[in-house]
Order: C-alpha cells, then sequence, then structure tokens
C-alpha cells in the first residue's frame, strides 16, 4: 500500500542544482532562440523588401506585424491543445511546422504570397511560447522560476540577435532576401532538432482536455484579476517599444546623417546579446526584492535610451538602442514570471492571454511606429516609444512590490 502511495505521488518540482533542472532550462532555450529566429526574419530585410517591392517601411513592416498577429490569435488554442496532447508535443509540432513555412516563405512568388506564409508561420509558432511558459511553471518550483523563465527569454534574445546577423549576412553575401530567409529557416531546423533531443517530457504535468466553454472560463477568469489585466498591459506595451525600435532603427541608421553600410548596420542586432544577461539578472533580481521595483526600473531605463537615440552621433544612438534592450527584457522576464506565478490554475491558458497581448503590442507597436516615421521621421517615432513606456510605468506602479 505504501508503495503504491509513493507511486502516485506526485514529483516535487525542480530547482536548481538538481539533475533534472538543467535539461529542462537548456531545452526552452533553444525553443526561444527558434521562436525569435523565425518570428523576426523580416526585421533586417525591410529595406530591401521596401526596394524590391517598391512599397512604403511601414507596409514592409506588414511582414512582421502579421505573424504576431497570427501568434497572438492562436495562443490560446495551441494552449488547449497542450491540455490535450501534451505540453512536449505541441511545441515540437509546432516549430516543425514553423520552420516549413519559413523556408516556403523564401519562395513566395509575391508580396501578398509572403505575407500569407508569414501569417500562417506565426500561427504555427504559438504552440511554443505560452506552452513554454506553463511548461517551465509546471516543472519549476516557484523560488527558482524566476531564473528559469530568464534562461528562457534569454534563448529569445539571442535568436532575436543570432538570426537577424544571420539574415543580415545572407542577404549581403548572396544579394538576396529569399536566400536569406531560407537559411534561417534550415538554422531553425537544427536548433529544433536539438530541442527534441534534451527537453524532457513532463513529469508533473497530467492531461485534463477542456472544452471551448471550460477555456473561455478560465480566460475571464485571468481577464478578471486586476494584477492579470495589468501584467498583460506591460506586456503589450514594452513589446510595442521593442519592436518599433529595431524595425525602424534600420532606417535610420542606413540614411543620413549616418548612412552604414547594410551589413554593419546589420551588426546592431548584436545588442540582443544585452538581452541574454539582463533576462537572466532580472529574474533573480526579482525574485530576490519583488517584481514591481524591477518592471518600474525597467520602464525607466527605456525611457533614457530611447531620448537618447535622438542625437546625432551614432554611438549614443546605439547605446540608447541598448537601454531599450535592457529594459524590454527585465520587465518581459519579471511579467511573464509574475503570470506564471500567480495562475493557480489554466496556466496554459493565463500564460496565453499575456502572450497574446503581447504579440498584439508587437504587432500594433510596429505598426504604428511605421505611421508615425512616415509622417513625422524619427522623432516622432521616439515620443511614440515614450509614450508606451510611460504607460507601462503607470500600469505597474499600483502593483504590490512581491507576486
Amino acid at each position: 500500500m505504501m508503495s503504491t502511495s509513493v507511486e502516485l505521488a506526485e514529483p516535487a518540482a525542480l530547482r536548481r542544482g538538481q539533475p533534472g533542472f538543467r535539461p529542462v532550462s537548456v531545452g526552452l532555450f533553444f525553443a526561444g532562440f527558434t521562436t525569435f529566429a523565425l518570428l523576426y526574419a523580416t526585421q533586417p530585410l525591410l529595406p530591401a523588401l521596401v526596394s524590391a517591392y517598391a512599397i512604403t517601411p511601414g507596409t514592409a513592416s506588414l511582414s512582421i506585424s502579421v505573424t504576431t498577429a497570427a501568434l497572438a490569435v492562436g495562443v490560446i488554442p495551441a494552449s488547449a491543445l497542450s491540455e490535450r496532447w501534451g505540453r512536449r508535443p505541441v511545441m515540437v509540432g509546432s516549430l516543425a511546422a514553423a520552420v516549413v513555412f519559413g523556408l516556403a516563405a523564401a519562395l513566395a512568388p509575391g508580396f501578398g504570397m509572403l505575407l500569407v506564409l508569414r501569417g500562417l508561420e506565426g500561427l504555427a509558432l504559438a504552440g511554443l511560447p505560452a506552452v513554454g511558459m506553463a511548461y517551465l511553471a509546471d516543472e519549476i518550483h516557484g523560488a527558482h522560476l524566476g531564473g528559469a523563465m530568464g534562461l528562457y527569454v534569454a534563448g529569445n534574445s539571442v535568436g532575436g540577435f543570432g538570426g537577424r546577423i544571420v539574415v543580415s549576412a545572407l542577404a549581403e553575401l548572396t544579394g538576396s532576401w529569399r536566400w536569406a530567409l531560407g537559411g534561417i529557416a534550415l538554422l531553425s531546423g537544427a536548433c529544433l532538432v536539438v530541442f527534441a533531443l534534451v527537453l524532457p517530457a513532463s513529469r508533473r504535468f497530467r492531461l485534463a482536455p477542456v472544452s471551448a466553454r471550460e477555456l473561455l472560463g478560465a480566460a475571464r477568469a485571468h481577464l478578471a484579476d486586476p494584477v492579470m489585466r495589468r501584467l498583460y498591459a506591460v506586456g503589450l506595451l514594452v513589446m510595442g517599444v521593442f519592436v518599433c525600435a529595431y524595425n525602424y532603427v534600420t532606417f535610420l541608421l542606413l540614411g543620413p546623417p549616418f548612412r552604414l553600410p547594410a551589413l554593419v548596420v546589420g551588426f546592431v542586432f548584436v545588442l540582443y546579446a544585452v538581452g541574454t544577461a539582463t533576462s537572466t539578472r532580472a529574474g533573480r533580481l526579482a525574485d530576490r526584492l519583488g517584481a514591481r521595483p524591477v518592471l518600474l526600473g525597467a520602464a525607466g531605463v527605456g525611457v533614457v535610451g530611447a531620448v537618447a537615440m535622438l542625437t546625432p552621433w551614432v554611438g549614443v544612438v546605439v547605446a540608447g538602442l541598448g537601454l531599450i534592450t535592457v529594459g524590454f527584457f527585465a520587465a518581459h522576464t519579471v511579467a511573464s514570471a509574475w503570470v506564471g506565478r500567480r495562475a493557480e490554475h489554466g496556466r496554459a491558458v493565463a500564460s496565453g492571454l499575456y502572450l497574446g497581448f503581447y504579440y498584439v503590442g508587437s504587432s500594433v507597436g510596429g505598426t504604428l511606429g511605421g505611421v508615425a516615421f512616415g509622417l513625422a521621421g524619427w522623432p516622432a517615432t521616439v515620443g511614440f516609444m515614450v509614450v508606451l513606456l510611460v504607460l507601462a510605468a503607470a500600469v505597474a506602479r499600483p502593483l504590490r512590490a512581491r507576486a
């Protein structure tokens, strides 16, 4: 009888230093890499798309906005599928489909078909972010969740800058944005293989298929929580700033007074590496000091960075972009971990809602930032980013210091 009770006991949540902690963290790191490498693959190619299709920068940015919008639509259904089929199978299947659509996008005959395929790619990727956050919340002890979530977000940042550098280099070497998109899809496929080999099966999750009514009920419950609403809003606002900055800084640096070579501008995305260190440290800092101080500090750092990008000195512009990167990754790490801690039930739905708002912010911020850029140039884009960051701080301020 005692033996049966031990066998049926739920495994303990993993703590840092235990044998199972590292495979979980490393596996989700590669998942984060693949997601961001595919999701924002066209970001350094926006000037090339403007030239190839004789379109405006704002129209070219739709190649990113449709992808993130489709991901935002798909996160809740993907979360529901993970409850029925399991966390790991949904994540692996989603990334595999996204790699296929990424390869197809490189062969798209026109800009309209490129948008369709990029939208399908975003829909496929929806199975990774929310489910990955829920997987971590299931498997990792709450006291160590901030650090583990930080490593996952660090994978996002490495995928962000690594993917963009690869895309920029391939575009420069081959003279073709198509080869660049195909190359990053192949690299993402290799990372998918590593992810599938390293990530352990869920230990603490149990299949629990949910009906549409239960799914909507869980979503309503999370949206009725004022803390969750504020965390979702923070994710939306800081992501809007981040995507806006990286979408249009390329046009700023290619044009007067800087006129930098395209390959040099591509290496600006190395600043994502700052996010790798920031995300892990911000998560651990929030574990010690509380989430609200880190969120407010992140918004303040972002404002300083945005204002610095108004100067005519390239070094200061790049430093300002680095500060925006620091602020974004710190805020995203802390807000996403707080969502995972607070959701006692329906964690996949809670994470899906957060990611839905987060990627709506990407689509809206990226598109409206382009409208501002087209109407009044870079100063208007900076003003738009500052407004979003001030709103993020105002939203976060009433939160309690600790989750």
